[in-house]
């Protein structure tokens, strides 16, 4: 297979410890390429995260190697050709090229190959199956250049193949069209991907989570969903009845206020997309095995302890931040008027307030305050300190210490 191009080289495939692991490998004789998503977010013109390294090395022989240099290497694969060379920080996973002997969905038999395009060939999308040299000589076999270049999201070879290969390739196929799409899909690739929607019922939660989150981070995920929604494969994730104008509306609040590109809030989004039920977002974050932070902080969002109405009162809005923290109640801010489609104004007045909020506010009475007034450690203290609490919220949290000790002994006088 011959380079369909030479592209001027980035500092990255040049220099640094991407460049070194490949040395070692290039000089022991090895060929050595960047693949998969450093190549193709370079040939995008966007920030390169993971670099990947493809080697006709044998991954015994890669461990070897890496060791001789004095670069730690971790065997995190070596059935599947995979090792990972350490440098520093950085990662770097190196997998020996690969072609399928038998498949059995995402578990395949595979053999060690020095055919870079049957290697290519395993890989779910075109874009996905370039590699690239230090020198930035790119390999092209199945046009993902071209591809990239027009918006066009393809699967490698018959779309039903690759998708029963791995069912999560559905899924990434949308994540995909959000990232880099600009053209509709084929109605052929459509159609495959319908008929294999049943597969998505064997994936792991972990691996769907993982997934519905990157898509819901795209700069804009709407329609991808929408198509995901036409076509039954949102039905398979979200089992509720989804819309997608609340989310569209948190799409174009996020714009209006300038939140950047690369760091949405995926939760808030997902968040849109859930009816206001608290029970059936801590259902969905236990199927899909949300951390127990992000299962509380989507319950939260879904169904706060205060939904203000905007406009809302000051009030109301620092009580909201009380509860839930500066944070969570511009989140919970923004999909409520999201879902009650108010004025750009209304929410800004209403993030003014949040944002001059102090999350270091408590309130001023301790346990230790009504000992002193000989109230007994235990639910009578509990219960006091509750009430005073709600007073000093109904007070909009003015009351200082003093106040509150001396609203502790009114309270103790009335019993």
């Amino acid at each position: 297979m011959e380079p369909v191009e030479t592209i001027a080289p980035e500092e990255w495939m040049t220099a640094g410890p991407a460049r070194q692991v490949v040395e070692v490998l290039r000089a022991a004789g090895a060929e050595a390429r960047f693949v998969g998503g450093c190549v193709r977010d370079t040939l995008a013109h966007r920030p390169v995260k993971d670099i990947d390294i493809a080697t006709d090395a044998v991954p015994e022989r890669v461990l070897a190697l890496l060791n001789a240099a004095g670069i730690k290497a971790v065997a995190t694969g070596l059935e599947h050709g995979t090792v990972t060379a350490v440098i520093g920080k950085r990662a770097f996973e190196i997998t020996t090229l690969r072609r399928d002997v038998e498949t059995f969905g995402r578990h395949a038999t595979v053999a060690f190959t020095r055919d870079w395009t049957a290697d290519a060939a395993r890989r779910d999308l075109t874009i996905n199956a370039m590699s690239l040299t230090p020198e930035g000589l790119l390999y092209d076999p199945f046009g993902g250049r071209a591809d990239l270049l027009a918006g066009v999201i393809r699967f490698v070879g018959q779309a039903a193949q690759r998708i029963r290969e791995d069912y999560l390739r559905i899924l990434r196929f949308f994540r995909f069209l959000a990232l880099y799409g600009r053209v509709a899909p084929d109605p052929e690739t459509l159609a495959a991907i319908e008929a294999e929607l049943a597969g998505i019922e064997s994936l792991s939660g972990e691996r769907l989570r993982s997934e519905l989150l990157k898509l819901m981070a795209a700069r804009d995920p709407a329609p991808a969903l929408e198509l995901m929604v036409r076509h039954g494969v949102l039905a398979r994730l979200l089992p509720q009845p989804v819309g997608l104008s609340d989310l569209i509306a948190v799409l174009g609040l996020e714009r209006a206020f300038g939140v950047e590109p690369d760091e949405p809030d995926a939760l808030v989004r997902l968040a849109a997309l859930l009816p206001s039920q608290r029970d059936g977002a801590i259902d969905l974050a236990r199927r899909m095995r949300f951390s127990n932070q992000e299962s509380q902080r989507l319950a939260l969002l879904v169904a706060p302890p205060v939904t203000p109405s905007l406009p809302a009162s000051a009030a109301t809005l620092r009580v909201l931040c009380y509860r839930t923290g500066r944070s969570d109640a511009l989140a919970i801010c923004l999909l409520a008027a999201a879902r009650q489609r108010v004025s750009l104004t209304a929410l800004t007045e209403a993030l003014d307030v949040i944002h001059d909020w102090d999350d270091d506010t408590r309130l001023p009475l301790s346990g230790e305050d009504l000992l002193a007034l000989g109230v007994a450690p235990g639910p009578e203290m509990g219960r006091l300190l509750k009430k005073v609490e709600d007073w000093w919220i109904a007070e909009d949290f003015r009351p200082d210490k003093a106040a509150c000790v001396a609203k502790s002994r009114e309270l103790l006088a009335v019993g």
